[in-house]
């Protein structure tokens, strides 16, 4: 009996060839999108997970009341992690780590610049990645070793055998031992590196980083890990943990201070904090992309639907002679339903195709590391299922509405096709106000970002380089400095802790005139060297930069730190911080250095005469950039000869802020493109039916004197009626999303009604241009032809 379906089925699909072929098309694109944004979806849900015991993994943050608001920071102290470790007997492991950077690893002639962290001795009993050569027991017993990953071994040694303990030079100044070899980090951590040293060499080689660190919970520089025991959950914890900093009395931030633990499988997609609680940050796109798919593959599947109900008449009596010699209702629900899996599993198949051949484009488009787990029993499993939801989905209503005919009406001569029309206009409505709903977003994102990245930055960008200071450069900064400017290569050059476009340190103050009673605010901090403002372009707003090198007794606050500070007239005040005294010397104008879609950050600097960790210089305008390149080369060779010269411009910097919005857009520009294919794929079938069942119709018209201008505008109208039902559909929905999507920013465009006339006159233009293919064919065909049978 199945053979004898399928053989049907297959005869069937070839005598209506080209609608086959359309319905596999749209259905092919639809599954290959569905599949591309499925493993999407499945690799962001699968961060951190492959760790053993990831469920009793978290990370130790900090919510901080900031006169009623709460804000939430990851930076901690090593205080912090010292009294997690001996107060709080639930927790079994905790780990201190740095921020990771990178660093000159020399093994013989090989000298590798690479990222890598240091971290407490019970880091890899916490973040339990494999180990190929020793174990996380002995791996951190000398200070004086490093854990590497197999591909950095490789890299230096050329094999892992051959790395262990062999002896590595670390920043050209200490000597490591290979004590670990530890699999490679998998795409899809939160926290990556190439090695990582213990704390415990930091310690050994500057105590006083350990005195400082352990001094007050004020010193957050540091992130803490912790792994609880088994059976012990973070509800039973957190009591004990939430004011653990309050045992510093006098200490405003850490009075004000509130320790939480998030666990390690929302480190990924809950990102964004509001009120103290970390909420869907990065889930929010996953589900946004989710709902997309969804609605792509839901359109393939009108198509397949409308193209085949379009068509019933066609087999209207194939199904009256089948009932006629006693075929039941079931034998046809099952025949139909057979061509609708044929016709899925072709499509998947092209699918499948599609997904293996785009891929590398997709993930260099999404920057991701996504591959087929065609190996995998699992991924199968829900790919059968799929297939047969697929094919339930777009092949129940035709079977159900092919199978029900009246065999003597459409024996008669009946047509069943104006009884499935209104569904099928609803169908077709449907498929429409999801991609009109598409384009409009794709156009709203595009505006968004454009109109922040449009937004005046309040500093120059243009020419800024930056490199990190490692020892050498920090020793031989006076004499790099004068090079670079009395060679002309720089106009200018300065140090400070945080890069141009970012800020790394926060604060808070303990004393400005006017603060109340337990006021704190904290805000940006950062340390800088002389020329600081000259060198990133900031200009003044009021008073004056810093004097020199040495004016280390004046602060100088940004336009939003003063409004928080509430100081009229600042210049000339005096303020604490860190228990010394500063007098405001000046304030300078807002930059955008966090957020180009937030407000400015609340900052403040303050001038030390030694360079600090982030080198910026300003390339001369009259300098041809490669030129000027290959001379800081050299120039930077010759300073710290141990260290690959390394650079980066500020621009570009500033330009990754916009990274994951312009993802966002990039994926839902060509996400609203093939959905906005498919539909018309459908839409030029069904042009198609309805020019070949009005032939008649249009051969009577044009015998009467239509022109051919007339019967082209009565075919298209019809669809573009749809179309236009459509638009007012998708515009209040799409609006109603996009501006709770907008509400994210604090920078944000309002959303016009031109941006929905846009959407609509595009919609209303494609489908004006794929049905008059079959309208204008249809107009200009000779009525003689269509008329010969009556």
């Amino acid at each position: 009996m199945f053979r004898s379906y399928m053989k049907i089925a297959w005869r069937n699909i070839l005598s209506s060839i080209g609608y086959s072929i359309l319905n596999v098309t749209g259905l092919s694109i639809g599954m290959c999108v569905t599949l591309l944004i499925g493993l999407w979806v499945h690799q962001q849900y699968s961060f951190d997970r492959f760790l053993p015991e990831y469920q009793s993994v978290y990370r130790v943050q900090r919510n901080f009341n900031s006169n009623g608001d709460t804000l939430t920071f990851p930076t901690t102290s090593l205080k912090l992690a010292d009294a997690l470790r001996t107060q709080i007997p639930e927790v079994q492991y905790v780990a201190e780590s740095d921020w990771t950077r990178n660093h000159v690893l020399l093994v013989g002639t090989k000298k590798l610049y690479v990222n890598g962290a240091t971290a407490g001795a019970d880091i890899f009993k916490i973040l339990q990645h494999p180990f190929i050569k020793g174990n996380a027991d002995a791996a951190f017993k000398n200070a004086y070793s490093i854990v590497l990953t197999q591909s950095l071994a490789k890299s230096l040694f050329g094999n892992e055998d051959a790395a262990i303990n062999k002896t590595i030079r670390f920043d050209n100044a200490h000597d490591l031992t290979v004590t670990g070899i530890i699999k490679n980090v998998p795409s899809n951590a939160t926290f990556t590196f190439d090695y990582i040293v213990p704390s415990s060499f930091v310690y050994a080689t500057n105590p006083q980083i350990k005195i400082d660190g352990l001094s007050s919970f004020s010193n957050n520089n540091l992130q803490i890990f912790v792994k609880l025991k088994p059976g012990v959950s973070y509800e039973q914890v957190a009591p004990k943990i939430r004011n653990i900093e309050h045992a510093e009395k006098g200490n405003i931030n850490a009075l004000n201070s509130y320790v939480i633990l998030q666990r390690m499988d929302r480190w990924h997609l809950y990102s964004n904090y509001i009120n103290g609680k970390d909420t869907a940050g990065f889930l929010s796109y996953v589900k946004m992309f989710s709902i997309i798919g969804l609605l792509v593959l839901i359109i393939a599947c009108i198509n397949f639907v409308n193209l085949t109900t379009a068509r019933s008449d066609k087999r209207a009596k194939e199904v009256g002679v089948r009932k006629a010699v006693g075929s039941q209702k079931k034998h046809l629900v099952i025949q139909f339903l057979t061509e609708s899996f044929l016709l899925t599993t072709t499509a998947f198949v092209f699918a499948f195709l599609f997904t293996l051949l785009l891929l590398p484009v997709f993930n260099t488009f999404t920057q991701s590391h996504i591959s087929v787990p065609a190996g995998s029993f699992y991924f199968w499993l829900a790919v059968t299922g799929c297939l047969f939801l697929i094919t339930l989905l777009a092949g129940s209503r035709p079977a159900f509405h092919l199978s029900s005919f009246n065999p003597v009406k459409v024996l008669k001569g009946f047509s069943p096709t104006g009884q499935s029309s209104f569904p099928r206009k609803l169908l077709v409505i449907i498929q429409f106000s999801c991609s009109v709903a598409l384009i409009i977003s794709t156009l709203i994102i595009y505006k968004q970002i454009q109109y922040a990245k449009n937004r005046p930055s309040g500093y120059s960008l243009n020419r800024l380089m930056s490199t990190n200071i490692n020892d050498d450069l920090q020793k031989n900064f006076t004499a790099l400095k004068n090079e670079l400017l009395s060679k002309g290569i720089a106009s200018s050059v300065s140090t400070a802790t945080s890069p141009a476009t970012d800020v790394w340190w926060h604060s808070d103050i303990d004393y400005w005139p006017g603060k109340n009673a337990g006021e704190t605010i904290e805000m940006g901090t950062i340390l800088v060297s002389e020329d600081y403002f000259k060198t990133v372009g900031m200009n003044m707003h009021e008073g004056r930069e810093f004097s020199n090198a040495y004016d280390s007794t004046s602060v100088i606050f940004n336009e939003t730190a003063i409004q928080r500070l509430r100081l009229k007239n600042p210049v000339g005040q005096k303020i604490t911080w860190q228990e010394k005294n500063y007098t405001i010397a000046g304030i300078v104008k807002d930059a955008l250095m966090v957020s180009p879609f937030k407000k400015a950050d609340p900052t403040m600097f303050f001038c030390v005469a030694g360079p600090q960790g982030n080198l910026l210089y300003r390339l001369s305008a009259n300098k041809e950039t490669q030129h000027s390149i290959v001379q800081l080369t050299a120039i930077f060779n010759k300073y710290a000869p141990a260290y690959p010269y390394e650079y980066a411009f500020s621009d570009q910097q500033y330009a990754t802020k916009f990274n994951l919005e312009q993802l966002i857009g990039k994926l839902a520009a060509l996400f609203a493109s093939l959905s906005v294919f498919i539909s018309c794929l459908g839409l030029f079938g069904l042009a198609a039916y309805v020019a070949e069942q009005r032939r008649k119709e249009i051969g009577i018209r044009k015998v009467l004197g239509a022109s051919v201008r007339q019967v082209w505008i009565l075919l298209s109208k019809y669809f573009l009626l749809l179309v236009l039902i459509s638009c007012l559909i998708a515009t209040p929905v799409s609006f109603y999303f996009l501006h709770k999507w907008l509400l994210n920013y604090d920078y944000r465009i309002s959303i016009g009604a031109s941006v929905f006339v846009l959407s609509a006159l595009l919609s209303l233009l494609i489908t004006f241009v794929t049905v008059s293919f079959q309208s204008i064919k249809a107009a200009i065909a000779n009525p003689v032809k269509s008329l010969r049978t009556e």
